[in-house]
């Protein structure tokens, strides 16, 4: 009898992850690496928000928490949700837990049975389908493209229900396209939603704050108020904030959802970090300025970023509306042969030879589900995006046609 489960067989690990650690042990080995594979603000944590937990570690508040939250942070959510989304969560109807990834499997452990549905937008994040199979669920992969802006449209989400679909998730600046929907393609997309009226909404807004070009965000329980009953509305602290080291993930959603994954988290973490939590609701009931000027500073770089890759030999790369990640098309450099003699015939191939050729660390679109085409992040110094462009535009133009 094997010692391991079949949940561990059925997930693979995360591209994202695996590619920041090939960089670093690159760099230990003396290598020259320019990492832009990780989500991570370059920044630092606000210093307010450092405050906020120094001053909880001298009040004492170093105990175990309540399973779902410390009662100051479930207010400070439920008010967020008010004050920035207008959802009228109570704090009953919210949950803390030790990061975002920890809502998405409270919630799939919560309510996914063997062989439900559960629809993900391609190209989407490493770890929504992950979790679906670990609980034994099937992931339905809605294909987009730059036709549509990397988003769904309402025909095919409506194509892709079927009497088995649990849930749709919807990741809205996404990663790893940056795309965002506008309120009228929510609403659009609510449409279909109320004709099937047995499907959820998980809906990831962790990059809510990172929106450029003026460009408004909005929440699907916002556009489309009939559907707040049965969405679960997620977000955090990591992006917005830099506080991705703390782990706080938060959802609003209805009660008997949010007790469900009470009763799982209950038994598998508990409360969250109790520093970490007091620290979250200054993060959300403190000043803002950091968010807007962090967002700026954003704005600059991902169109530094974008123009500096459309000048690359073979690449062209959409702009994005939101989130700190571009996500350019190596297409036309498929076939080419690598300046070590390697044929590139996939995305896969063509960041492999990227990382070998020049040390810039990016992730194949692939692994998001949708190829040929690479993830940069650019919560990076602007100088190191800089060199990095240049080093990818160097190594574009390295490749040569095969003999």
């Amino acid at each position: 009898m094997s010692l391991f489960s079949h949940a561990l067989a059925r997930i693979k690990p995360s591209a994202t992850i695996a590619m920041s650690q090939k960089a670093s042990d690159l760099t230990a080995q003396g290598r020259e690496i320019i990492a832009l594979s990780a989500g991570q603000p370059d920044f630092d944590t606000p210093d307010n928000i450092k405050r906020a937990a120094w001053d909880a570690m001298q009040r004492g508040e170093t105990k175990y928490t309540p399973v779902a939250g410390i009662p100051e942070l479930r207010q400070a959510i439920a008010a967020k949700f008010r004050r920035e989304n207008g959802l009228d969560y109570k704090p009953n109807q919210t949950i803390v837990s030790t990061g975002g990834k920890q809502i998405i499997a409270n919630a799939m452990l919560a309510t996914v049975n063997e062989g439900d549905e559960v629809l993900i937008p391609a190209p989407y994040w490493v770890s929504y389908p992950e979790m679906v199979a670990m609980c034994g669920g099937t992931s339905v992969f809605i294909k987009t493209d730059e036709a549509t802006g990397f988003k769904v449209t309402p025909e095919a989400l409506d194509a892709a229900i079927t009497p088995r679909t649990k849930w749709l998730m919807l990741n809205s600046p996404s990663n790893p396209s940056g795309a965002a929907y506008t309120e009228a393609e929510l609403k659009a997309l609510g449409e279909v939603l109320l004709r099937h009226p047995h499907v959820w909404v998980f809906v990831d807004d962790i990059y809510e704050h990172l929106v450029y070009d003026g460009f408004r965000f909005t929440t699907i329980a916002q556009a489309e108020p009939r559907l707040f009953e049965r969405t679960l509305t997620m977000n955090g602290v990591s992006k917005a904030y830099a506080m991705t080291g703390w782990r706080i993930g938060y959802a609003g959603g209805p009660e008997p959802l949010i007790k469900a994954m009470d009763k799982i988290q209950g038994q598998l973490t508990s409360g969250a970090c109790s520093i970490a939590q007091w620290a979250a609701r200054e993060a959300l009931d403190g000043p803002q300025d950091y968010v807007h000027t962090a967002r700026k500073v954003f704005e600059q770089r991902r169109d530094l970023v974008v123009s500096m890759l459309n000048q690359a030999r073979g690449l062209h790369c959409h702009t994005p509306e939101g989130a700190f990640y571009v996500f350019p098309s190596c297409a036309q450099l498929i076939g080419k042969v690598s300046p070590r003699g390697k044929v590139i015939t996939t995305d896969e191939d063509f960041v492999s030879e990227l990382l070998e050729a020049e040390g810039v660390a990016v992730v194949h679109g692939s692994a998001f589900g949708l190829g040929p085409n690479f993830r940069i992040s650019y919560a990076a110094a602007t100088e190191e995006l800089e060199e990095a462009c240049r080093r990818i535009q160097r190594f574009c133009a390295s490749l040569r046609d095969p003999s």
